[in-house]
């Protein structure tokens, strides 16, 4: 018979299947990918703080994506690291903490399709209606393009951890690496459909908003190309969308895998692992794609890298 422990303040997080011989390995691991994502979006953020080259429309919207990255990573990677130096009778976690860290693991997760939904539409405008890009695109646009962004995730998460704290309690084991969600209402022995028509509602409604925006976006940026047959036009649309391109597409794959890998329970050990990679490979990746496609950003380097060079030639 199942042991029941009914709203219970302290949490057991069920975390990383880890050996003896794989612990250190994986905290390394966690380690030093969780400095390189502050490292470098840290450093992309402070870059275009710094050059006012790149004070664009483009790039600060941009800068939403690597201070989702930071929050995302900051959130759960510090606390995994952790508990894989514990054994699992000592991985606990409050309620309250738990909420907290599945809210903002929930908005991590939304917000990556919202910010790169307004940097598509930016993209269409630079592309689709140069000349007006300038009336377009002005800081009031920008400042409400962001707001979009965080508000609606905002209220779409709140809602989704609100139907949840309602919730009573009867379990204590947290299923997963981290608290999300998901692993909070399976702690409920009450009803849960509500959670699950609005969950489901909520995540059909941001893949299919976010999806649709992006093939309609490109659909429309790829006619016009076609028909314009302007090479440096299709030059800058080639260097910037595939930039653009490739960030969602590794963004949505590493979510899709972690939520396939819910309908598989024999598969637990490979869906965590998964779910922390969406926290790991997105946050690694983004600025190293957009440093080396953006000729803005090799331009700020290479003013900063050839002073350092004559001087150590001297």
């Amino acid at each position: 018979m199942e042991n029941l422990t009914y709203n219970s303040f302290t949490l057991q997080l069920e975390g990383l299947k880890v050996t003896e011989e794989s612990m250190y390995p994986i905290f390394f691991f966690l380690f030093f990918s969780y400095l390189f994502i502050m490292v470098a979006n840290v450093g992309i953020l402070f870059l275009v703080y710094v050059d006012k080259h790149l004070h664009q429309p483009m790039y600060l919207l941009f800068c939403n994506l690597p201070i989702s990255d930071i929050i995302g990573s900051s959130d759960i990677l510090p606390r995994i690291m952790l508990d894989t130096l514990r054994p699992p009778s000592e991985r606990l976690i409050s309620y309250y903490e738990c909420v907290v860290q599945a809210f903002t693991t929930n908005m991590f997760g939304t917000t990556s399709h919202t910010i790169l939904m307004i940097m598509a539409f930016d993209r269409y405008v630079a592309i689709c209606n140069p000349l007006r890009y300038a009336t377009i695109m002005t800081n009031r646009t920008v400042i409400k393009l962001t707001t979009w962004a965080w508000g609606s995730a905002f209220v779409l998460v709140a809602i989704l951890l609100g139907l949840t704290v309602r919730l009573n309690r009867c379990r204590t084991l947290i299923t997963n690496p981290y608290c999300d969600n998901a692993s909070l209402f399976k702690l409920s022995c009450e009803s849960v459909l509500i959670n699950n028509i609005y969950g489901l509602t909520f995540t059909v409604v941001l893949f299919v908003a976010s999806i649709g925006s992006i093939f309609l976006t490109y659909t429309k940026i790829t006619v016009v190309c076609v028909t314009s047959k302007n090479k440096s036009l299709n030059s800058k649309a080639l260097r910037t969308c595939s930039t653009h391109l490739l960030v969602y597409v590794t963004m949505l794959f590493t979510g899709i895998v972690g939520i396939a890998l819910h309908r598989f329970p024999q598969y637990s050990e490979y869906r965590k692992f998964s779910l922390v990679m969406f926290h790991i490979i997105p946050g690694s990746l983004n600025p190293i794609i957009y440093g080396v496609q953006s000729k803005e950003i090799r331009r700020f380097w290479s003013r900063v890298v050839e002073p350092k060079k004559m001087l150590s030639s001297l």
